[in-house]
């Protein structure tokens, strides 16, 4: 996670700016930073490709909400379920989602990962899904990240011994999910690209992986598109 973004100033003034857009924030939800910036633009790169009607997007540990309200807004005919495990970010994803005026098109539902959207989404019908989830090691929320949780709530950061814990679980639970071609996003920590493309390798149920750089050259999402079940 960055630090250039003033979390009390944003906890403050109740908002923070996210791909041009006004996200409202609250204490409990992780404050949206410009890095995630990239993997809402990768994803809506990535619909735009597949040109479809009305496409169906899942955003997983939503947090504020931001990507969720992002990618509808730039694409008016998509449909969006957001999820996240903590009272607080649900709260406030929701609050966004009305204060963007998107209720119609987007969803926010609470549970465990996939947990809530079980009964609500059908499997094999998503054509994207974003995930920002945590990626910091328990060592380093002990050591030199330790700063991060001095305002944000701990389980937006922690991510077990590696900092991939979600990451595994995502990748396996996603596929169900996805259509066949359909698109799994994530947004990693620095260094962490090769270890989340070597997952969905491993797992034997993504092709195309790839990863993207920002613009300081810096690989900051892995994604991989669903091949058929077996």
């Amino acid at each position: 996670m960055s630090k250039d973004v003033d979390v009390a100033d944003a906890y403050s003034k109740g908002s923070a700016t996210f791909m041009g857009m006004e996200m409202l924030v609250a204490s409990g939800a992780l404050v949206p930073r410009p890095e995630t910036e990239l993997l809402g633009s990768t994803a809506v790169d990535v619909l735009h490709q597949m040109n479809l009607p009305a496409p169906r997007v899942i955003d997983m540990c939503c947090g504020a909400g931001n990507l969720a309200c992002a990618i509808a807004h730039q694409l008016q005919t998509a449909r969006v379920w957001a999820s996240d495990l903590t009272d607080a970010c649900v709260e406030v994803a929701r609050r966004n989602v009305v204060h963007h005026g998107l209720a119609d098109r987007v969803s926010v539902l609470q549970g465990d990962l996939f947990e809530a959207l079980s009964t609500v989404v059908p499997q094999g019908t998503i054509d994207v899904i974003v995930c920002n989830p945590p990626y910091i090691s328990e060592k380093r929320l002990e050591g030199d990240s330790s700063h991060l949780v001095a305002l944000e709530p701990r389980e937006a950061f922690a991510a077990g011994p590696y900092g991939i814990a979600i990451h595994m679980r995502a990748v396996k639970d996603a596929h169900r999910y996805l259509r066949p071609g359909g698109a799994l996003l994530f947004e990693v920590g620095l260094g962490q690209d090769r270890q989340v493309a070597s997952l969905l390798e491993r797992s034997r149920g993504y092709d195309k992986i790839r990863v993207v750089s920002n613009l300081a050259g810096e690989p900051r999402v892995v994604l991989g598109c669903a091949k058929p079940q077996a």
